[in-house]
Order: structure tokens, then sequence, then C-alpha cells
């Protein structure tokens, strides 16, 4: 019944878990209440029409049931590799002819009536965003559904309040937390300042002020707005930086600046969709991230190369560094003895070349800003030690700007996964150079192993707990491929960006497949991603 035709089910299916279901009725509904109480003469004399009206009502609400556990996980940012696998274990249990296709931004549904011959099909459009605790409550209520817990009306009922309810926190908290992750990052992945961070995360606020109120409110608007603010940012960026005392870098303000619109969970998305062989969706999101990670790069080009128009000192002395840098100065001439010394091993007269590479000193650029010892401590790199006190605070607000709620189980664990994930990523940066795809396969393979750990031992939702952690590869990775900007070259981006996704892609599934070697749920949905 899948639509890529593939034949992993569901860890909650019941050709898995073996569950029938019992709660097909719903038992506070009025019409089998009024039949419960009827005698024996009333109850035959209207049996026949209460077996047609009832059951056509109780096939309504499961079909509604599928219908809006369609849409809140779509609307909540599920797995799409995982969607129909879902909504196929529902109906199974609920006993509904139904098949599902699931494609990018749409679903399909068809209820279909072997006794009549006819069918009904819907179609879901619907878009979304990630929200970890609205998606780990869609899944709890349809964890109940599939072991015959609850019924589907009151099942219904519960995902129509999530879909109804308003955002989890205010647009000001949000932007407070935007403002608060691109400060973080700034130096902490892209060798950023004490004042460096304070400019990226000012870009932060004012990209996710946008995002939230004006992207929402103007259809028009939206279409370009990831490209306006990359044009903002590396412009302001770029002016900042050109300041002849070089109290700001470009390179860390940009990347870190628009950290809140990478598409690194589409691509991530996108990759999984096509190793567990559905190429629809995984093709097409693919393309998309990748002429949106294109339109990112040139916005960051057009920015930088619009405020050069104004300032024509500035492109000059660029020009000139980008010459100084790439030339070697040579010099010759010749020499003739000026006294009567008498010296065999030297003769009197020659020639003479003098060859001198101009670079500055390695230790003085990191990360691509330029950081000379002699500088005062608000224009250093932060010591390592700061990663300690920084990793935890950004995992817990990367958290909390998922939608992840603040007083829940989960978030701890989220917290120490992210954590050990970005642990494992500096470990393996430290032995292998320049190899961002590997070094982030290290990194998502331990993020899938504790998290499928922690879903097979300790029952929680592996999805959840392990987004935060492989969110925060992406960046990671990114720096060490030369920055979002890479190095100058706004086209080189997409490349960087499919190279930590692959890498991260591979991680995931090589964790899986080592954790789902043991136990006896091998038949069960492996892609728990």
């Amino acid at each position: 019944m899948a639509s890529d035709n593939s034949d992993f089910l569901d860890a909650d299916d019941p050709r898995v878990t073996g569950v029938t279901a019992r709660n097909l009725e719903d038992p506070a509904d009025i019409d089998h209440q009024a039949l419960r109480l009827m005698d024996y003469k009333s109850r035959r004399k209207h049996l026949m029409r209460a077996k047609i009206e009832f059951n056509v009502t109780s096939m309504l609400n499961r079909q509604d049931f599928l219908l809006r556990l369609a849409r809140a996980l779509m609307t909540f940012g599920a797995p799409s590799h995982r969607i129909e696998s879902q909504l196929i274990a529902a109906a199974r249990i609920l006993e509904v002819e139904a098949e599902f296709i699931h494609l990018p931004g749409v679903i399909i549904c068809s209820f279909g009536d072997q006794e009549l011959g006819c069918s009904e099909t819907h179609f879901i459009k619907c878009g979304g965003r990630l929200s970890l605790g609205a998606l780990h409550k869609v899944h709890v209520v349809y964890r109940s559904v599939v072991h015959d817990e609850i019924s589907a009306k009151e099942a219904g009922d519960h995902l129509q309040e999530l879909l109804d309810a308003p955002p989890m926190y205010s647009i000001f908290f949000r932007c407070i937390i935007a403002f608060s992750l691109s400060a973080l990052i700034c130096p902490l992945a892209f060798g950023g300042s004490f004042l460096d961070l304070w400019i990226a995360g000012a870009g932060a606020f004012f990209l996710s002020f946008l995002q939230l109120c004006a992207a929402t409110k103007s259809a028009i608007y939206a279409n370009v707005f990831e490209i306006t603010i990359a044009i903002f940012v590396s412009f302001t960026a770029r002016g900042l930086s050109s300041i002849r005392s070089q109290i700001f870098c470009y390179t860390a303000i940009s990347s870190a600046g628009i950290i809140g619109i990478l598409p690194g969970y589409l691509i991530l998305s996108s990759s999984l969709e096509l190793a567990s062989k559905n190429i629809v969706c995984g093709s097409v999101k693919m393309v998309y991230a990748l002429i949106y990670t294109l339109f990112l790069g040139f916005g960051l080009q057009i920015g930088s190369d619009f405020y050069l128009l104004f300032d024509s000192q500035a492109r000059r002395r660029l020009t000139d560094l980008a010459s100084t840098l790439s030339s070697t100065l040579q010099v010759s001439g010749s020499w003739t003895a000026d006294n009567n010394t008498n010296n065999l091993s030297l003769p009197q007269n020659g020639t003479w070349t003098f060859s001198h590479i101009i670079s500055p000193h390695a230790a003085d650029i990191i990360d691509g800003c330029y950081r000379p010892p002699s500088s005062p401590w608000f224009l250093q790199p932060f010591p390592a030690w700061c990663a300690f006190l920084i990793v935890p605070v950004f995992s817990l607000l990367s958290s909390l700007g998922n939608l992840q709620p603040f007083r829940s189980k989960q978030l701890p664990v989220m917290v120490f996964i992210s954590c050990a994930s970005y642990a494992s990523n500096k470990v393996a940066n430290h032995y292998i150079f320049n190899r961002s795809d590997v070094v982030s396969a290290i990194g998502a393979f331990t993020v899938g192993l504790l998290g499928n750990v922690y879903s097979r031992k300790m029952g929680g939702t592996a999805f959840t707990s392990m987004v935060t952690g492989v969110l925060f590869l992406v960046p990671s990775g990114l720096s060490q491929a030369g920055g979002i900007t890479a190095n100058g070259n706004g086209i080189d981006i997409g490349g960087a960006m499919i190279a930590v996704t692959i890498g991260i892609t591979v991680g995931l599934f090589m964790s899986q497949a080592l954790v789902y070697m043991f136990g006896t749920r091998k038949n069960a949905a492996v892609f728990s991603f």
C-alpha cells in the first residue's frame, strides 16, 4: 500500500505488535448509548437501521481521524519517509480500507468500500515547520490508537485541539532565542570574537522577526524573504569588516547571521528519503534545497559586492590583499668585494636573488578571521574551555527554538545527545583534516546510536530526541568546509552543504543498522529519524 513499494513497517504497526482492535466504537457516542438502553424487542425492531447508521457514523469518525493525523504529521514536521507507514498502521488497526500517497506538501488519501465498489479520495495540502512538542503529542495519540487504547473519535478531537492551539512561545521570545543561537554559534563554529557575536545576533533577531511577522502575512514577500535577508546581513557584515581597524570579521558575522534559515533539516530529510528508496519525495526536496542553498550563497555574494560598489577604497584594499597573498617578492642584483681580503673560498664578484613569499602568520588566521596576538581580548577568539559552557546552552536554546516544551522529560536527553554529537565531531576533526563529510558521519553515528538506544531501552521517541543533535552537526560541518560563505565563493555553499548532509545520512544509517541488529523488532521501521 506504500507509494514507494517499500516493505518496512512502522514500529507500532499491528502486524508487528500483534494488537487487535477492541475500541472501534466510541463508548461515549450518544446513539450507541441509546441503543444499549433499548429493550430486546425495540432493539430487534430497529436492528437493521441501527446497524447501517451506526456503522457509517463510526467509519466516518475513523476516516476523519486518519485525515487529521495526516494533516498533523505534515503541519508539525514529521519525518516524511515515515508518514505513509504510520498512516497505514493506523488504518490497519482501525480496519479502514485506505491507501496513502505522500508527495512534497501533499498527502493523497483514498478510502474504498468493497461492498459498494466505490472509493473516496481526499487531498491534504498544508505546510508547516518543525514543532517537537506538538509532534511528540501527535505521536502519543497515534500510539494510543494503534495500541487500541482510545477510540478514533476521541483521538481525532485531541488532534484537532493540537492543530487549533496557538504557538507555544511568543514572537518576541522566539526572536530572543534566534538572537542567542546566532550569538553562541558565532564564536563556537565560525571563530567570531566578542564583538562579532553581537552583530550576528542582531542580524538573526531581525531575520526571525521578519520571518514570523512579515513573511507569514505577505505571500509576495515570502517568496523573496531568504535572499533579501541574506543580502542585508552580508551588506552589513562587509561594511563593518571594511573598517580600517579590522575589529569585525566578515566570515563570522555573515555565516552566523543566517544560521536560522539554513535548509539543513530539509536536505537531511531528503537524503534519508533517497536512502530509503523514496525517489519522488527525496529527489524533489533535494533539488529544492540545493536551489535554496544557492540562493543564500548568491544573496551573500550580492550583499558583499553591493557594498564594495559604493566603497571603492574597500574594494581596492581587498584586491591588493588578494594579490599580495598570492604573489612572491623577488629582488635580484650583483655584488663585488670592496676590500682586498684574500679569501680563496669566496669569489670577488657575483649575483644574488632574494625571494620572499608574503603570507600572514598561520596562527593569526583563525576560521577565516584575522586575529593577531596584539589585539585586545574582545577581538580574540574564545578559548577552548568556553565550549563546555556554550554547547549545552546552545543545545537547550535550539530545542526551545524548535518548540520543545521547557518542562519535559525529553529535554535533558536532547541536550545530552547534542553535546555528545559536538564532542565526537570535535574529536574526529582533531584527527581527520579537511573532510567535513567523514567528520559529520562520525558525529551522526554517535547521535543515532544514543537516540535509538534511548528509544528502545527507555521507551522514548527517537526522532525528537535526535533532532537537536543532528541540526547541531550542520553548522559544525560547514565551519570545517570554510564557513557558509565558502571562502568568498557563494556558489560552493551547495557542495559544502551536500557533503555535510550526506555524511550525516551515512552516520545515521550505520548507527540504526548496528542498533537494530540486536533485539526482536528487526522488521519494524528502522528509519526512525
